[in-house]
């Protein structure tokens, strides 16, 4: 039977600000990734939703981000190399704090954090070193076929490849950006249908009609999507349906 983690970027409310559902989507997930205070999240948000994700048996990952709370990380910032690597091991020992016996799962970057490093080799690097500093054991969550997974196998720290079953890709294999139309899918059943061909064929179809080949690790339905709960609950039945588990990876 083929196997999938099913993950979800949670944890993203700040303050009086609340965004997601998480309390309903993290019995639904297998792996969680939760905001660390930079892009959105502060302390007691991040309490809040590691005891749920333990509650429910889910499993943790750190999702830090650039210093950009009012752009929601969603800006690309041009920093020093060895800058990222702080911010990253800042945010990844803050969330490892909160968790039952210093634990996390796994490490996944945020927005354009994400999306530049997977074209920047250097920014991948420094990403990667940034979290060997916390756990050199620790995985990371990259975009399938990036230069995240190329700069993790190279230093060495053990990676998992993604894909995202509500997102449009382009023909190198990238997301289509947020500023486009069509970038980013709410009809649950298309996202479910779609994730399906993804695991089973390895493949994606990208937005211009390529076919771009993806190791599937880990699938991820972002937890700002308005029709995300939908989406997820769809996607358990049909991937259950065709045979796929859900597990962490």
């Amino acid at each position: 039977m083929l196997t999938v983690d099913l993950n979800s970027d949670l944890g993203e409310s700040f303050g009086h600000y609340t965004i997601g559902n998480d309390e309903k989507l993290l019995p639904l997930i297998t792996s969680a990734n939760i905001a660390c205070g930079f892009h959105a999240g502060d302390p007691q948000v991040m309490a809040k939703t590691v005891a749920i994700a333990e509650k429910n048996g889910v499993q943790i990952g750190a999702h830090p981000g650039y210093p950009d709370l009012n752009g929601f990380g969603r800006r690309y910032l041009a920093m020093a190399p060895r800058d990222v690597s702080n911010i990253i091991t800042y945010q990844v020992a803050a969330l490892d704090g909160f968790t039952s016996g210093h634990h996390l799962h796994h490490v996944k970057p945020h927005g354009a954090l994400y999306n530049a490093a997977g074209k920047d080799y250097e920014l991948a690097l420094a990403i990667c070193k940034g979290i060997q500093r916390v756990d050199p054991q620790l995985p990371i969550y990259g975009l399938a076929g990036s230069n995240l997974i190329k700069a993790a196998n190279e230093v060495g720290l053990p990676a998992r490849s993604e894909a995202f079953a509500d997102r449009a890709y382009q023909a190198d294999g990238s997301l289509v950006p947020r500023s486009q139309a069509g970038a980013v899918l709410t009809d649950p059943a298309e996202v479910a249908q779609r994730a399906v061909s993804m695991i089973n064929e390895q493949a994606v179809t990208a937005i211009t009609g390529e076919t771009v080949p993806l190791k599937v690790d880990s699938l991820c339905v972002h937890g700002d999507n308005e029709a995300a709960l939908l989406i997820v609950k769809q996607l358990r039945k049909t991937l259950t349906k065709n045979g796929i588990e859900l597990a962490a990876c």
